[in-house]
């Protein structure tokens, strides 16, 4: 897999599918992007990266100051989550594993500052790193969101990009099931091209 930094020469990310205003949890399952000859955009391919990407959606400060750890997290609950779509659109059961990643992800919040103890201090209470706070902050709630997503109304609505290679998830809306005009206008190409190359054979 190979991945592009989004630039003026590399090939843009595609406009947010239908559904991702409404669920963060949508947009960050599809915060990595597929495009033709194997290559790869990862919104959160770096900290500055996923940074941003948190800025953009409300759940981190400007200066939050992620480090590879936080942008790893992320990185990992985007697979769980991608996991668990896959599984709904499907119709299959989903891995358990991605189930508790996603439970895991929700009780990460502390409601108070945690007991900790050590030989030379014995007990004491601490309120965790503020960029740690900030990162579990933001994963609990992107996991609480995909929560939402998979056991709602619109858990019904929810479809795969149909044209290849995109990976991206969407709420179909009528029988629309691309997440842009760019996948539809891709679709309906190869179908042309399709259908080109069988009379041709006949």
């Amino acid at each position: 897999m190979r991945i592009v930094n989004q630039s003026p020469i590399a090939d843009p990310a595609p406009p947010p599918a239908p559904g991702e205003e409404q669920y963060r949890s949508l947009a960050l399952a599809n915060s990595v992007i597929a495009l033709p000859g194997g290559q790869f955009i990862d919104m959160l391919g770096s900290p500055a990266a996923a940074n941003e990407w948190l800025v953009d959606r409300g759940l981190a400060p400007a200066d939050a100051g992620m480090r590879e750890m936080c942008a790893a997290q992320l990185r990992s609950l985007r697979e769980q989550v991608r996991t668990l779509l896959a599984s709904r659109v499907a119709a299959v059961p989903a891995l358990p594993a991605a189930v508790a990643a996603v439970n895991d992800a929700m009780n990460r919040v502390p409601t108070a500052p945690l007991l900790q103890w050590d030989e030379r201090h014995g007990p004491y209470r601490v309120t965790p790193h503020p960029t740690t706070q900030i990162v579990d902050h933001a994963l609990a709630t992107l996991a609480a969101d995909a929560a939402d997503l998979l056991t709602g109304a619109d858990a019904e609505r929810l479809t795969a990009c149909g044209s290849a290679p995109c990976n991206r998830y969407l709420l179909r809306h009528g029988r629309r099931h691309w997440c842009s005009t760019r996948c539809g206008d891709r679709a309906r190409a190869a179908r042309a091209y399709a259908r080109r190359t069988r009379s041709k054979g006949d």
